[in-house]
């Protein structure tokens, strides 16, 4: 088969994308990449080898534009369409699977207006505007957070379950601030600092670049050798020697704690669309596999409780919530349709 693969703008989105069109690729499909100028699917797909292509066209989000600016972009929408259209007619697409995110409106309107059957992946437990505008008329919509026959596990990298195993007791603690970092989880770090260093629990702490001098400095009056980084690609490796996690709840971290088994204190981002982080977070918090906290004062005692509490229990069920292969199951799935 031809797969036309679209979406992106942030990397939440394009991981997704990435992990889709390997699983495809591996089981002998041809496919092909839409995205946007705007936001960053040139940076992860411009030089790629994976695709036969990859087209980046001049779009930009609509939602969060007013009066002028959102005629603008529904006109670069409109354009880019018609160039889409254009694209899956010459690669002969037998499906388009979006991703979600502003990228994907193109692609994704023109296989409908095709008849080329669209397939969504949603990544989070609140369906994207994008999303559910689209799911009516589409052939297929997944994702982790629903039962039934649109449940799928979310595309996770194998790593995360080969490295997998059951936590007994807490001897290392891991911070994830997420690349652009998290003053509110780095302050809530140091915070809890001292304390960790008297129950002799090492600290990871992926606390952004911007912030990693003002933290590093931190922990050295704290006289506390923490392992502290800015930005690191040794997110796995840093997680399989963790035993608990404190983190925000973006999709991709998330069910990668969960299919490393590392019980994780979640403090969603507030400001995230539809309180979208919330909401994943409580899928896991829902079967009784974590913790979930809204940013506060006062949390440094809840989270004390949480390191101090039954882990193994709270591991054992993140085993049961994920299962390897997510991908290639949903290739499946759609070469089933086809």
């Amino acid at each position: 088969m031809n797969i036309i693969f679209t979406g992106g703008g942030t990397g939440g989105h394009l991981v997704i994308a990435l992990s889709l069109a390997q699983a495809a690729r591996v089981r002998g499909h041809k496919v092909l990449f839409i995205g946007s100028t705007s936001g960053q699917d040139r940076q992860w797909f411009g030089n790629s080898t994976l695709f036969e292509e990859t087209h980046f066209l001049e779009t930009t989000g609509v939602v969060n534009k007013k009066g002028l600016g959102k005629i603008v972009a529904l006109w670069k929408i409109f354009k880019a369409v018609l160039s889409s259209r254009d694209i899956i007619r010459t690669f002969g697409a037998d499906a388009v699977v979006s991703v979600g995110g502003f990228s994907a409106a193109p692609a994704a309107i023109a296989s409908l207006s095709l008849r080329v059957p669209l397939y969504i992946h949603e990544q989070n437990a609140v369906t994207g505007k994008l999303n559910s505008l689209l799911r009516p008329y589409s052939a297929g919509f997944y994702s982790s957070y629903v039962e039934g026959d649109a449940h799928c596990d979310y595309p996770v990298g194998d790593i995360y379950f080969q490295n997998g195993r059951t936590r007994y007791r807490v001897q290392t603690v891991i911070f994830l601030g997420g690349s652009q970092g998290a003053k509110f989880i780095n302050d809530l770090a140091l915070e809890i600092a001292p304390w960790l260093e008297e129950k002799r629990i090492s600290i990871i702490h992926q606390c952004g670049a911007k912030e990693e001098e003002r933290v590093r400095h931190a922990y050295h009056m704290l006289g506390i050798d923490a392992e502290v980084y800015g930005f690191t690609n040794r997110i796995s490796e840093l997680i399989t020697r963790s035993d608990f996690a404190v983190s925000r709840s973006g999709a991709s971290t998330l069910w990668e704690l969960c299919a490393a088994r590392v019980p994780a204190f979640y403090i969603p981002y507030p400001s995230a669309a539809a309180d979208h982080q919330y909401h994943n977070a409580r899928y896991v918090i829902d079967h009784n596999a974590g913790w979930c906290e809204r940013q506060d004062e006062g949390l440094a005692e809840k989270l004390k409780a949480a390191i101090e509490s039954d882990i193994q229990a709270k591991s054992e069920v993140l085993e049961k919530l994920i299962a390897p292969n997510g991908a290639i199951h949903i290739i499946e799935k759609i070469e089933e349709q086809i």
